[in-house]
């Protein structure tokens, strides 16, 4: 019996909403409405996308072919397009069909997905980041949301956050809108605010894929791996094939030391996406993390051939200090160099990499030129308060007195398990780690950073550190073992002690002894313009942002001086200071005395601690893969000429640096 019109728009309403569910009942309702109605392109268009679900690409083309030709406007036709030609492996006719639905429908949210995925595949990644975030736009449907979200994208973040603050407070806390808050305060640099508003729409809509990943990347993005992990779990279980999840939690994995299953992962990803530098780039990190040196290289300069412009590829080559910038790396550096549309994270990482290597040709006046321009551009994106800083280190001293803690003498955690070596960077804490890590019962983990959020959450509360002070006997037991308990996955051997060697602890040795008061803690101090320039030269991924300016370094190693020395005095005893320099002098005394504090027993695998295979993360992780040497203790000499507002920064911690 023939179909009226109203009963062909309802088969072709029919088989649209079976598309997601069932293809094939979509398929049959659309050779319905065909049977009678040939030419309909409503029922083609179904047809193809059924098909294409149904896995016959080739099939779905040849739909689709004559349907694009006879209507070139149609965003959703040439959307499908696109996708079959993915399906087919046609990646640059995908892209070009995918930017034409976009062009004719900038709304169309599953077009920029697939556009993203596309770019992506092909190594662009600024292209599907931007296509990604189109699609975040598009893909907010309510239309009160929509001046907010379009303002999103344009930057506008002060207006974006108005209009969604006046939202939620009118229509209530709902999930869309927190989300879209939270990523607005991300970009803010704000992720203390943005948490709790990630977790609340959570809360309210628990499948909420798309706060789940954003949360994990905050997490991420603050070092808290393990939480990461625990978000992204199930969008992989849901989603295996995901890119972003599957990038996401390998970098995730490879910091909560879980290496085996993140290198897995890069690997599984490059075989499927090949030509994506960045990826290329993360699998050479753990490459040299777990000691494989020479395939960490070959990666490195696969994501150089892909990526010309990617600074921190060469610069991650030039740090693993085992192979050495060939002369056509250099003058491709410099050429780069020359180029005006440089991003200026590219552009500083080829300064500090071009820096090292003419310092190690023997150009130390044009090795500091670079390290000197790389410095500045990483300070211009993160200031750095020496005043505040050296503020807090005098409220620490005249808070932190001997009365103090003797009134507070007995709470805390009674676990001796941790081990906490401080300092500053570049001084020698990855050396004493491993060191300890050899001893047999003894584990190295990381630079751990949950005391310094367990002092941010106090912060936030009370201030800090006077926050210190309203922490009784129950607060300081729980912090304590909430360290223990948040570390514990870092924590694989079942060994009786850990390391915890994040060296800006020194700053919370207050915190660590309220807490945990029968922990070991040493501080790793080497000849201040040693570690000073040693940290000058380096560009850390986080977290030291005192370390781009020379005048900067200098107080802040006079203000860790002064405010160690304060607690040799109001602690006496509880701190082990181990120097660089003499433990290079005398290395077994050294080891012997430093494992006297920790109340372990010599053993002598302590001294052939470069045959310990075990995975190290920072950037000293060749040099103590082999035994101590003398090389780099003065290597700071040749750059004298330049350290002048270290010097005059240093004050009196030059010449009484030792204590």
């Amino acid at each position: 019996m023939p179909l009226s019109p109203s009963g062909l728009n309802a088969a072709v309403d029919r088989a649209a909403g079976l598309l997601a569910v069932d293809a094939a009942a979509a398929e049959r309702e659309a050779r319905v409405v065909l049977g009678q109605a040939p030419g309909d392109p409503r029922a083609r268009l179904i047809l193809a996308s059924a098909r294409r679900r149904q896995g016959d690409a080739r099939g779905a083309l040849a739909l689709l072919a004559p349907l694009a030709e006879a209507f070139p406007r149609a965003a959703q036709t040439r959307y499908e397009l696109g996708v079959v030609r993915a399906a087919l492996g046609d990646g640059p006719g995908a892209v070009a069909a995918l930017r034409q639905a976009t062009t004719l429908n900038r709304d169309l949210a599953e077009a920029w997905r697939a556009l993203g995925d596309q770019l992506f595949l092909a190594g662009d990644g600024p292209g599907a980041e931007a296509a990604f975030a189109e699609h975040a736009r598009a893909a907010i449907s309510e239309p009160a949301l929509r001046p907010a979200a379009d303002a999103v994208f344009a930057g506008d973040l002060a207006t974006a956050e108005r209009l969604l603050t006046a939202h939620i407070q009118s229509a209530g806390p709902r999930p869309v809108a927190l989300n879209l808050l939270a990523q607005v305060l991300i970009r803010q640099g704000r992720d203390g605010d943005a948490e709790p508003l990630l977790r609340r729409a959570l809360e309210l809509d628990p499948a909420f894929d798309g706060a789940r990943f954003n949360l994990a990347l905050l997490l991420f993005g603050q070092q808290r791996a393990a939480e990461a992990v625990e978000r992204l779990e199930p969008l992989l279980a849901a989603t295996p094939a995901s890119a972003p999840y599957r990038n996401l939690m390998a970098a995730s994995l490879s910091l909560v030391g879980a290496y085996d299953r993140a290198i897995g992962l890069y690997e599984g990803l490059l075989a499927e996406i090949p030509l994506q530098p960045k990826i290329w780039l993360n699998y050479g990190q753990v490459l040299r993390t777990v000691g494989r040196r020479q395939e960490a290289v070959a990666a490195f300069r696969r994501a150089i051939a892909l990526a010309p412009n990617l600074g921190e590829a060469y610069w991650s080559l030039a740090n693993l200090k085992v192979a050495a910038i060939s002369p056509e790396e250099e003058s491709a550096m410099t050429a780069q160099l020359a180029r005006v549309d440089l991003a200026a994270d590219d552009r500083l990482h080829l300064h500090y990499a071009l820096g090292k290597a003419l310092e190690d040709r023997g150009d130390p006046a044009s090795a500091f030129a670079h390290y000197a321009q790389g410095a500045r551009l990483r300070r211009e994106a993160v200031p750095y308060d020496a005043v505040a800083a050296r503020a807090m280190m005098r409220r620490s001293k005249a808070l932190l007195t001997r009365e103090f803690f003797a009134r507070r003498a007995g709470g805390g955690s009674p676990s001796a398990e941790p081990i906490f070596i401080v300092g500053l960077p570049r001084s020698g804490s990855t050396l004493i780690e491993q060191i300890l890590a050899s001893h047999s019962a003894v584990e190295g983990t990381m630079e751990l950073a949950d005391i310094a959020y367990r002092a941010r959450d106090i912060a936030r509360t009370a201030g800090y550190p006077e926050g210190l002070a309203g922490l009784d006997d129950t607060a300081r037991l729980a912090l304590g073992q909430r360290f223990l308990d948040d570390v514990r996955v870092h924590r694989r051997l079942g060994r009786a002690f850990f390391i915890d060697k994040m060296p800006n602890n020194f700053h919370h040795i207050g915190l660590i002894q309220l807490i945990l008061p029968r922990s070991r803690i040493i501080d790793a101090r080497r000849h201040p313009l040693g570690a000073c320039f040693s940290a000058f030269k380096q560009h850390f991924a986080q977290g030291q942002a005192f370390s781009y300016d020379l005048a900067d370094l200098g107080a802040y190693y006079r203000d860790y001086v002064e405010l160690t020395a304060h607690f040799d005095d109001v602690l006496p005893g509880r701190v082990c200071r181990v120097i660089y320099e003499d433990l290079v002098e005398d290395t077994e005394g050294q080891i012997r005395r430093l494992l006297d504090h920790c109340g372990l027993p010599f053993e002598p695998g302590c001294l052939k601690f470069y045959e310990n295979g075990r995975a190290v993360r920072t950037v000293s992780s060749e040099q103590v893969r082999r035994p101590i040497f003398r090389d780099g203790l003065d290597q700071w000499r040749r750059f004298e000429p330049w350290l002048e507002p270290l010097k005059t920064a240093l004050g009196p911690a030059l010449e009484g640096w030792r204590g």
